[in-house]
Parts: C-alpha cells; structure tokens; sequence
C-alpha cells in the first residue's frame, strides 16, 4: 500500500508518495554523522514511520520486530547527497551531435534512466537546470508519483537566453529558423517567458548571464542580458515564489546576476575579488563544476565535441579552479553542482575530491551537498539532514568521509522516503 503525503517545500508543493509500513521500521547505525557539526556518534538507531525520521536513540525499543531492522552496524551513515546542478534530461548517446538526430522522446527516455543512475549513487536530490519541452516536469512528476524511481527533483523547464546566446540553439544555419524554447528578449520579454515557465510548474528559473563552453559561437565569458533585463527575471521568478539560478562564467554577468538578486551563480568561472565580495555580502550561493573539465578533455574528442567547445573548456577550467580556491577562502556560500550530462551520470561525487584539492575541508565539501543545498531550494527544514521530522533520505559508506572523500564515490546503501533502493 502507498501513501501521499504532499509538504509546502520552497513555494513549490511537492507531492512524495511512500511505503506506508504497519508498524516503523529502523536502522542500526554503527556510525552517524552529523553534517552541521561534523561529529560521529556510535550505535545510533534511526526510526523510520511513513518515510519520516520520527527519532533517533542509542537503542532499539523493547520486542522490537527484527524484520523491521536495517543492520548498517559496520557503515558510516549520513544524509542523501545532493546536486545543484544537474542536466539528467539528455540523450544516452555520448554523441555530441546526437540529439539532432533521435526524437526528442528519446531525451525523456534519457532522464529516466540518468535519474535513477544519479539515486543510486546516493543522491537523494537534484536541480535539473535547463530541459526542452518540460520534459524535466514530467519526470520530477513521475518520479513523485512513485511511477519511476529517481531524486527529489527541483526543476526549470527551459533556460532563458537572449537571441543567439548561450541558452539559444546556435548550430545550424538560418534555413532551419532554430530557436531555443527560452529565448525571451527585453524586460517585458524575459517576464513573459518567466510566467510561461511557472505556469507549466517549474521550481526554479534558470537564465544564461553570459555565454558558455558548450554552445557555438558564443565568447565564454561575455554578459548577454542587460541589468534590466537581469532585474525583470529575478523579480518576476521572485514574485511567484521561484528561485532563480544564473549560468555566469564572465566577471561582468556574475555581477549583474548578484546585483539583481539571484539565489545561484552557475559555473563562477571568472570571479574577481569584487564579485566575491558581492556573492558574500548578498548570500549569493556559488555552485561551480570543477570536475567535469577533466571529462571534457579526456573525452570530448571521442565524443565528437567540436573544437571550439574544447578550447573553450582549457580556456576555462583551470581559471575556475583558482576562483573556486578564492571563494572558499573568503567564505562565500557553496553548494555542489557538477553539470552531470557533461560527464556521465552516477559519476557525481567525483568532483569532492577535487572540491577538496582546491582548498575546502572534506566536512565543507559535504555540507556544500546536504545543508548548504538544502538552504538553496528552501528546503533545509526537509532534507540535508538526518533530524526528527526529515525524510528518510538515507545513505551509507563503508568508511568515514571526513578522513576520505572518495569513500562518497562508492555508496552502498540508498534509502529515499524510507524506501530502499540500495543494499
């Protein structure tokens, strides 16, 4: 038998269907970690009831049901994972120019397959930031429903970008009439499209401040919407209660984004000591890809990426690191996003490893993927931690990944509204 259980999360309502149990069910713990703090506490018992965490102790109770246990005793156990910045509608094919070729049914297909490979290996939530056809809705509905597995999804429908940006659709020549589905011009343009997108039930909006590596023709680093242009889509998508996430690589879009109020800058590749200073007096969240650069050149040829998009990823992978280093030293909010698409799918926790080579410490590096995510989506008094009246959005190491993040790249054990997934 299943249940509804529908929770105001973010603006946005969010429908989860679970296992209702007759009785709760609970899970041994032989070591809990507490992502605020950083503590370990041996021995934990977590009781699950509905798919909702209703208390934690150091002990099962009195004739309890052993049927009804999870023994992790010998794993690390903590929250589920979270990415800000996924693409997990997309073609299976690795064929950069693939999607031109297949049904765009093919891509819905693709998002199925990619968000159950992205739960199983511990993520428990995503953003989905750009889909045609709401095709990320759809699945996030689907998902919620209990019809398919997969994350928590917050999702924005198709990105918004100017004529010829980074979010249009540049590659074929005028005779085809290509156009991206979010290209909105002016204030009163990027309004409209803004009101389309949530009339359709989007989460979030998502808008393209600069141009960007994988698109033709664009400069990687050069603002393409104007400040009023910025301010109209932040206040509209405010308005109706959305968060808003802005793809900035270049200094200039970056500060036009945090000046007119996004929640999330995408990418931050050329962050200056100005822009740090703005994304830290504003609360801007940065949420930077700094794994996926490895990826693109390894395999970008193999995948038949063009030229231009690979000088475009040198050009910007090792100036975004160093500006990664720059904002954790200064404090700047941090969630992680990794652009998975760009790479495969299920591959995500890759990138704390190196979010810890370029200067965070394995418990930032975690956090930045459960309380600092779940801050972003206003969402935090549900998920990115294991606390009385959370979901049961459970995952389990087999070491501890405050002494070795890599651990995180090998889950064993997924649990999402008290369901398992994986054992």
């Amino acid at each position: 038998m299943k249940t509804k259980i529908q929770l105001l999360l973010g603006g946005a309502m969010l429908c989860v269907v679970q296992l209702a149990y007759a009785e709760p069910i609970f899970i041994k713990a032989g070591h809990l970690l507490d992502v605020v703090t950083g503590k370990i506490t041996n021995n934990q018992v977590i009781t699950i009831d509905n798919g909702i965490i209703v208390n934690i102790s150091n002990k099962l109770p009195d004739q309890t049901d052993l049927s009804k246990v999870i023994d992790l005793s010998d794993k690390f156990v903590m929250p589920g994972l979270m990415d800000m910045h996924t693409h997990v509608v997309n073609n299976l094919s690795k064929a950069f120019y693939d999607g031109y070729f297949q049904s765009p049914h093919r891509t819905t297909i693709g998002g199925i397959v990619n968000a159950e490979k992205t739960l199983l290996a511990g993520f428990t939530v995503i953003r989905n930031v750009g889909a045609d056809n709401y095709q990320d809705v759809a699945i996030r509905n689907a998902i919620n429903a209990g019809e398919i597995p997969g994350p928590r999804m917050a999702v924005s429908g198709p990105a918004l970008g100017i004529t010829g940006g980074h979010c249009d659709s540049n590659a074929l020549n005028h005779s085809f009439k290509e156009r991206g589905q979010g290209v909105a011009n002016g204030p009163w343009g990027v309004r409209e499209k803004v009101r389309e997108n949530v009339k359709y039930q989007v989460d979030v909006i998502k808008f393209c401040a600069t141009g960007g590596v994988f698109s033709k023709g664009t400069k990687v680093g050069q603002r393409q919407y104007t400040q009023e242009e910025m301010n109209a889509i932040v206040d509209e998508a405010h308005t109706h209660g959305r968060t808003v996430a802005a793809h900035a690589h270049g200094t200039e879009g970056i500060e036009f984004a945090i000046k007119a109020g996004v929640d999330s800058i995408e990418h931050a590749s050329f962050l200056d000591k100005k822009t740090i200073r703005l994304a830290k007096k504003h609360g801007t969240f940065l949420s930077m890809d700094i794994y996926n650069t490895e990826y693109t050149l390894s395999e970008g040829k193999k995948n038949g990426v063009p030229q231009e998009n690979i000088d475009k990823e040198k050009l910007v992978g090792t100036r975004q690191r160093e500006s990664f280093t720059a904002a954790v030293k200064a404090g700047v909010n941090m969630v992680l996003g990794t652009d998975a698409g760009i790479y495969p799918h299920g591959d995500n926790a890759k990138q704390f490893s190196r979010m810890t080579r370029f200067g965070m410490t394995p418990l930032q590096a975690v956090q930045s993927a459960t309380i600092n995510s779940a801050k972003l989506l206003k969402w935090q008094d549900k998920v990115g931690q294991l606390k009385k009246g959370f979901f049961a959005d459970i995952i389990a190491v087999d070491g501890n990944p405050l002494e070795d993040i890599t651990i995180l790249e090998n889950v064993t054990f997924v649990m999402k509204d008290g369901k398992v997934y994986k054992d």
